[in-house]
């Protein structure tokens, strides 16, 4: 039997962590009751997030955040969110998940919660035709820019730290759109961003000055869906979803609708699992 001072003890430990418990459950039942699923997105970002000529949200991860809406029983409500703002949009309540093109950085992890990747991208250097850029060695010495509080930004920036080329400077910048137009206008003669993005931006005909110059010599980029840091039981059903979307042959579906037609790239690294 246990003493008195030891069941008040445990009684107490217990009534201390329902609390948690039931936060942590919260925006899951808050969904399931309310049939409203609200997705951060980028809508500057294609093919992962844009808007169709008629103003309406579309992209794989629109695509993502309404197959997620439909197995909750619930609504998608897209709601744009900028890059530098897709933390703060999901740590402020703004929105309930994050499906948003996000790196799975242990930085990030201190304040939000990540998935196994839903998404895995290579990166290009994206250069200004006459910028004399052809491959990622010619970046020293140009002047190079990308999206304040990004992987890219922080991998570049590391990079020319130890370049020792003075002439080479750093320009952070709002959104994507603000880094395309900085780099088309020549404020910049590049910057890091994913090929299927890049490939897109090209094609559009709204940049006729960009061009491809080899790859970033940085691995793939795994992105994650994001939930508040202690939706315990909502991070568990969104690994369950990506889970069974790649099971179910929609992650290739979707895939080949906005990126590519094929083989949809692996999730995983190799040797090591998430």
């Amino acid at each position: 039997m246990l003493n008195r001072s030891l069941r008040v003890s445990i009684a107490t430990l217990l009534a201390l962590s329902l609390p948690g418990l039931a936060s942590a459950a919260s925006t899951l039942d808050s969904i399931v009751q309310s049939k409203v699923l609200r997705c951060g997105v980028m809508l500057d970002s294609p093919p992962s997030g844009f808007r169709t000529p008629d103003n309406k949200p579309d992209g794989y991860d629109v695509a993502y955040c309404n197959d997620m809406a439909k197995a909750l029983g619930a609504k998608a409500e897209i709601v744009e969110t900028p890059s530098p703002d897709r933390i703060p949009a999901l740590v402020s309540n703004r929105i309930d998940v994050l499906i948003a093109s996000t790196t799975n950085s242990s930085a990030r992890g201190l304040s939000v919660a990540f998935s196994q990747p839903y998404l895995s991208v290579p990166i290009a250097v994206l250069t200004r035709k006459g910028a004399g850029i052809k491959s990622w060695a010619d970046l020293k010495g140009h002047a190079l820019g990308g999206v304040t509080g990004t992987t890219t930004e922080q991998f570049l920036k590391a990079a020319i730290s130890t370049w020792n080329e003075p002439k080479t400077n750093y320009t952070g910048y709002g959104s994507d759109n603000d880094s395309y137009m900085a780099l088309e206008q020549g404020k910049v003669d590049a910057i890091l961003l994913s090929v299927p993005v890049s490939t897109l931006l090209i094609k559009s005909g709204q940049f006729p000055h960009l061009e491809l110059a080899g790859d970033a010599p940085m691995p793939p980029d795994l992105l994650s869906i994001a939930v508040k840091r202690t939706d315990y039981e909502f991070l568990n059903w969104t690994k369950l979803f990506i889970w069974n979307q790649v099971a179910s042959g929609r992650y290739k579906e979707i895939y080949n609708q906005y990126f590519a037609p094929g083989d949809a790239p692996s999730l995983s690294v190799s040797g090591v699992d998430y």
